[in-house]
């Protein structure tokens, strides 16, 4: 997969040509997704930068990230109905969620629909594709002969 066209030295400029005011804690939000390809939460970014920002609240990860998402550099997963991640807005690819170890993982598309602008005529905006299984990971695992704890 293509690497994003920005380097974390340069989020305060990014967020500016994307109509954002760079703050402190919006920096370190984006700077947070970039890093790590986790597709957190938002609890999980608040509780990993709270450490480092004592003053940072769940309330403004949760409008710093609704905030990118209107702006169109961040998109929300929603993979399970009772958890909402979110990622970077790139390259178009799909996700692989582990129902084993919970982790998600971006999936290099092979595709011609994800470079398609319509499908049958209509317009095409967004791209969600989500697979589910069993990690590399978790299988090395369960076929070694562990019960993976």
């Amino acid at each position: 997969m293509e690497k994003l066209k920005y380097n974390i030295n340069d989020i305060a400029a990014y967020l500016k040509d994307n109509g954002i005011q760079p703050s402190v804690h919006r920096i370190k939000i984006f700077e947070y997704l970039v890093k790590y390809k986790s597709h957190p939460t938002v609890d999980e970014i608040y509780s990993k930068l709270f450490r480092k920002i004592p003053i940072l609240s769940k309330t403004t990860v949760y409008n710093t990230i609704s905030l990118f998402i209107k702006k169109g550099i961040v998109v929300g997963l929603t993979i399970e109905d009772n958890e909402l991640r979110y990622d970077i807005k790139g390259e178009a690819h799909a996700h692989f969620k582990c129902i084993r170890c919970g982790k998600l993982i971006d999936v290099e598309p092979n595709c011609d629909l994800f470079k398609k602008k319509d499908v049958c005529g209509n317009r095409i905006i967004e791209h969600h594709i989500y697979f589910k299984g069993i990690c590399k990971e978790c299988l090395k695992k369960i076929e070694g002969g562990t019960n993976g704890n």
